[in-house]
Order: structure tokens, then C-alpha cells, then sequence
């Protein structure tokens, strides 16, 4: 499956394949030290971060995955 952005379906793929060799390799070993894949998911979410506000894509609601996760608005 591509990115939102087409300049981040390469970075993407990457990511995929670490996690995936990581979590089959690793994880499901009882190895679950260290985070192979940290740098790339970073990259990677930059990426689709821009393509989103470029796209235009409204993402009101979705902060969950963001710096104001927990957080509520206040309603008064």
C-alpha cells in the first residue's frame, strides 16, 4: 500500500520491512530490546506530516497520535 504522499512510499516500505524482519526476528522471540526501526518511523511520520498539511487533509479529531494525546477540550 502507498503513503498519502507519494514522496513517502519509499521511506514507508522501509520502515515496513524493518518492522516486520524486527517484530518476526526479534519480538516474537522474547526479544524486545532496543527500537531497530525508531529513526526511519521518525523520517517517516515528517513525511507523511507534511503531505498531510500540503494535501490539505483535515485532521481535526486525530490528535490522539499527537502531542496532545490525554489531553481534552475544555467545552465552557
Amino acid at each position: 500500500m502507498n503513503s498519502v504522499g507519494e514522496a513517502c512510499t519509499e521511506l514507508k516500505r522501509e520502515y515496513d520491512q524493518c518492522f516486520n524482519r524486527w517484530f518476526a526476528d526479534k519480538f516474537l522471540k522474547g526479544d524486545s530490546a532496543g527500537d531497530p526501526c525508531g529513526q526511519l518511523f521518525k523520517r517517516y511520520q515528517l513525511c507523511v506530516q507534511k503531505a498531510i498539511k500540503e494535501k490539505d487533509i483535515p485532521i481535526e479529531g486525530l490528535e490522539f497520535m499527537g502531542p496532545n494525546k490525554g489531553k481534552t477540550e475544555n467545552s465552557s
